[in-house]
């Protein structure tokens, strides 16, 4: 499966005879599994309709800075947030002076400024107006502002001069966008993560969970299988579909993840418990249905403890590097500190699940990683884009202690 499965990007086009390529750039985008959204600028709509590239990508095409309806909907800065990846194809030369500039006097000048993703902008103009020692400077600017710059090709332009300038073909694009995703950064590593909840069986018909969506360890599963690991997702019941690249092991209960989680680790480099699991269980289920008695208006339930999967991977004599997930809903720094030297782990990622809007059930999510040297707290952002940047952190480490 393609590196561009379920990935979000958004598309800027700007004014070009180049941008009649854009459409074709959107289905193929969309062949490799991506969700696009377009930006045009004015000029664009000059040279290829914004009904066009609707109707190819499924979604509403975004044209305006300061537009009523957009806003109601998704406003310029969610949609900065939404994409994995922001692509200008074409990039003429007059979006290009202005991006270099720092200016955001449209919709996708401003987009590129409030975005948290990777940029890459794929120049095309007359093969004069790119040798010219301006345009020049400008593209090495935003070189220098770790913007990838895609192409330009050279050969035959739509004026009848040859030389660079082409915006690359859509091929090329499609290739270099995948190749965004693919970092490499563990290949060849083993992987094990937990994801999502466990549920622990009071009778045939009820149970007790949490609110775990499993969304985060997915993602890093994802990130994971981009970074080139060969990666086991150990997961509780979700409605998630597998990440490509990855095996999954269906589990249910607590003692089910911690017999997996034990089997798949004597052959694992890094174990990265997500998982919300139950600290207990009921002693014993029943093995049909309890019925509600008309006498009493309670009920008790004998618990017993649950095993300490992660305790117990970080105590293995095979021990992967070990890192921990951290739910917490106050002093969160010192409860994840706690759990690090508790556990003997190597980094804890914690959040505080008592805000709105991340953690549990959320697209977001806002992490405070901490380790035996420190902490550092990550922007609020989605857990898609989070994921990648914990892998990154993770596989620093993970080489460090090596």
């Amino acid at each position: 499966m393609s590196s561009l499965q379920n990935k979000q990007i958004l598309l800027g086009i700007t004014g070009g005879i180049a941008a009649y390529k854009s459409a074709e750039l959107v289905r193929r985008l969309q062949d490799q599994g991506a969700e696009v959204r377009v930006v045009m600028t004015k000029a664009a709509m000059e040279f290829i309709t914004p009904l066009t590239l609707q109707a190819l990508s499924g979604n509403p095409v975004h044209t305006e800075l300061l537009d009523p309806e957009a806003e109601a909907g998704m406003g310029h800065i969610e949609l900065a947030r939404w994409g994995d990846l922001l692509i200008v194809a074409p990039a003429s030369a007059d979006f290009i002076a202005r991006l270099a500039q720092g200016q955001g006097n449209d919709l996708l000048t401003t987009l590129c400024l409030a975005r948290r993703s990777k940029l890459a902008v794929a120049p095309a103009m007359n093969q004069a107006m790119y040798a010219n020692a301006s345009t020049q400077d400008n593209l090495a600017k935003l070189a220098k502002h770790d913007i990838a710059i895609w192409g330009p090709a050279s050969g035959a332009q739509a004026c009848g001069d040859v030389g660079p300038g082409r915006m690359l073909e859509v091929d090329e694009l499609v290739e270099k966008a995948s190749a965004e995703f693919q970092t490499g950064m563990l290949a060849g590593k083993r992987v094990v993560i937990t994801a999502g909840p466990t549920r622990e069986a009071i009778d045939p018909v009820r149970y007790i969970s949490n609110h775990s969506s499993g969304k985060m360890g997915y993602a890093l599963a994802q990130a994971c299988a981009e970074a080139g690991a060969i990666c086991t997702l150990i997961s509780g019941p979700t409605q998630l579909n597998c990440p490509p690249h990855c095996q999954r092991i269906d589990v249910e209960s607590a003692q089910q993840m911690h017999e997996a989680a034990l089997k798949a680790v004597n052959d694992c480099d890094i174990f990265i418990a997500t998982a919300a699991v139950a600290d207990f269980r009921p002693l014993q289920a029943a093995d049909q249905k309890i019925k509600k008695q008309a006498d009493s208006d309670t009920m008790t339930l004998e618990m017993v403890k649950n095993p300490d999967i992660l305790a117990d991977v970080a105590n293995s004599q095979q021990r992967p590097f070990c890192v921990g997930f951290a739910a917490e809903t106050q002093d969160v720094e010192r409860y994840a500190r706690g759990k690090l030297e508790r556990k003997n782990l190597n980094m804890v990622i914690a959040n505080d699940v008592s805000q709105q809007g991340i953690g549990f059930n959320s697209d977001d999510n806002q992490v405070l990683i901490v380790d035996a040297k420190g902490s550092k707290a990550l922007d609020k952002l989605s857990k898609a884009e989070l994921a990648r940047h914990l892998i990154r952190e993770i596989s620093e480490r993970f080489q460090k202690a090596d």
